[in-house]
């Protein structure tokens, strides 16, 4: 087995949301503020929200969905008839093994993400914005019910690190292929909350110079 690393940065396009869960009632305070390291109180980017859409739009891509019933791709489900066509089949073995198999059929979960630390050269930046949303009353025309929505803004980046184990029997091609077509995937789409309201696209460097790590 060999462990190879893809590093780069994600830089923010239009504000990101990923929330922080602070359940303190502040007046006039963030309704609903973003993820912040406890130590340093400067947002982050968890490994789990960069993988999980990753992952989701990956089985989107692969026609997965459809046979999940709404749960995550897993190897039970290869039984479908959609998975007699061999190359529909293969892909979904290619993203179990990456992203991992509940039913444990393909092994260890070869894809690892590590949390997306505030790069060096975004410290001394504006960190945070406060966007108003509200309801529009659709007899009245009014808005209604105003909230405050922290966002990272645009222009602040992110470093990343994914790692991919590689076992003797895989085909390290296939593995890596796949993850550049998922970070293709959420520069297209969004990452984090509220993106059908233009929040969270991205833009991700070095999407291929992959790199053994020395054990």
């Amino acid at each position: 087995m060999k462990i190879i690393s893809l590093k780069g940065q994600i830089e923010v396009i239009t504000g990101l949301h990923i929330g922080g869960g602070d359940d303190t009632m502040k007046i006039g305070g963030i309704d609903n503020p973003v993820i912040k390291d406890i130590n340093t109180n400067k947002p982050y980017i968890p490994g789990s929200s960069l993988k999980g859409k990753m992952r989701s739009l990956l089985e989107w891509h692969l026609g997965l969905v459809g046979v999940g019933d709404g749960n995550p791709f897993n190897s039970s489900l290869l039984k479908d008839v959609k998975f007699k066509i061999d190359e529909d089949r293969k892909k979904a073995k290619i993203l179990l093994k990456l992203f991992g198999d509940k039913e444990g059929k393909y092994g260890i979960t070869r894809a690892s993400f590590g949390d997306c630390k505030l790069s060096k050269e975004s410290e001394n930046m504006e960190l945070s914005e406060a966007k108003f949303e509200n309801v529009i009353n659709r007899q009245k025309g009014t808005a209604e019910h105003p909230r405050q929505t922290e966002r990272v803004p645009a222009g602040v980046k992110f470093d990343y690190d994914i790692r991919i184990k590689v076992l003797d029997e895989d085909n390290e091609k296939e593995l890596k292929d796949l993850i550049k077509t998922g970070l293709n995937l959420i520069e297209n789409d969004y990452l984090g909350g509220n993106g059908s309201r233009g929040y969270g696209r991205v833009k991700f460097s070095n999407k291929q110079e992959w790199k053994e790590i020395q054990l």
